[in-house]
């Protein structure tokens, strides 16, 4: 069984692909070149600078193929997550290049934008979802998988807890029958203040970004330099005239154009490719 509460310190990991949709991607967290960073960025660099200074006793992860003790070859990321994805498209798009890449690590987390449709099963959709996971984790060495968050305090997914829920548990009984560590963003507490979350409520900020990378990296067994966990800094008690101003910029500026792409029939990632389809040694 997987046991994501007790991490292994020696797990060697020289190189890490991310699939999955916006969240993966990183939507919410802009860089300063234009592009999404997000969470797996974020874990990327966490993960080179533990490959940098490795523990020259620790096993590496079974068929990483990687160099001797004292020899480590440079840390090498691919990202292939694109905003708006459905998890037959993450699956078939996605999963293929994954598993031809052959890492050390995949990061899979999908079936968040099925979940939002009107009348989608999260029993069906972790059906396919566990397909996906064997598949994976035949031809890397380890598979990451993430939970849903609680939703109870998100304006726009509040109504969606009780699914979320339900895909949740499947996704850590996935986990179990497949021997595969959880990111478990249920759990996760700081992320149900508003500050985790980006203008736009569908999406994390910077900051919620970051404090999933930190507990990812728990999850893996690294040393983190915060607690992702923290609590945030005292807020002022915003006024109802504030927070009725602020749903009204909502609903125009993020509400409506998201309904109008639902209506066309158009999806946020069309046209989109991959941030990092290749492994490739971080700048």
């Amino acid at each position: 069984m997987a046991d994501d509460s007790k991490p292994s310190s020696a797990m060697m990991i020289g190189s890490y692909a991310a699939v999955g949709d916006s969240f993966t991607e990183g939507v919410g967290d802009p860089g300063p070149d234009g592009r999404f960073v997000g969470w797996a960025d974020r874990l990327a660099v966490l993960l080179a600078d533990r490959h940098r200074s490795p523990d020259p006793t620790a096993p590496r992860t079974p068929g990483s193929g990687g160099p001797a003790p004292g020899q480590v070859a440079p840390f090498r990321y691919a990202n292939l997550a694109v905003r708006g994805r459905l998890l037959d498209q993450i699956v078939a798009e996605q999963v293929p290049r994954a598993r031809q890449l052959a890492p050390d690590l995949v990061s899979f987390c999908a079936g968040g934008n099925d979940i939002l449709r009107p009348g989608s099963d999260p029993d069906a959709i972790a059906e396919r979802y566990e397909a996906a996971v064997a598949d994976l984790t035949d031809a890397v060495g380890t598979v990451l998988v993430c939970t849903g968050f609680d939703t109870r305090g998100v304006p726009v997914l509040r109504h969606l807890r009780g699914k979320i829920a339900t895909y949740t548990a499947h996704v850590r009984a996935i986990a179990d029958r497949h021997g595969c560590p959880v990111l478990d963003l249920w759990s996760l507490r700081s992320v149900q203040d508003r500050r985790a979350w980006s203008p736009d409520r569908l999406h994390l900020s910077a900051d919620g970004h970051t404090r999933v990378a930190l507990r990812a990296a728990q999850v893996l067994g690294l040393e983190v330099p915060a607690d992702p966990d923290q609590p945030w800094p005292p807020e002022g008690v915003r006024s109802a005239a504030e927070v009725r101003r602020d749903n009204l910029h909502w609903a125009r500026e993020h509400l409506v154009p998201w309904i109008g792409r639902r209506l066309r029939g158009e999806s946020s990632g069309d046209h989109v490719e991959p941030k990092r389809p290749d492994l490739l040694p971080l700048p």
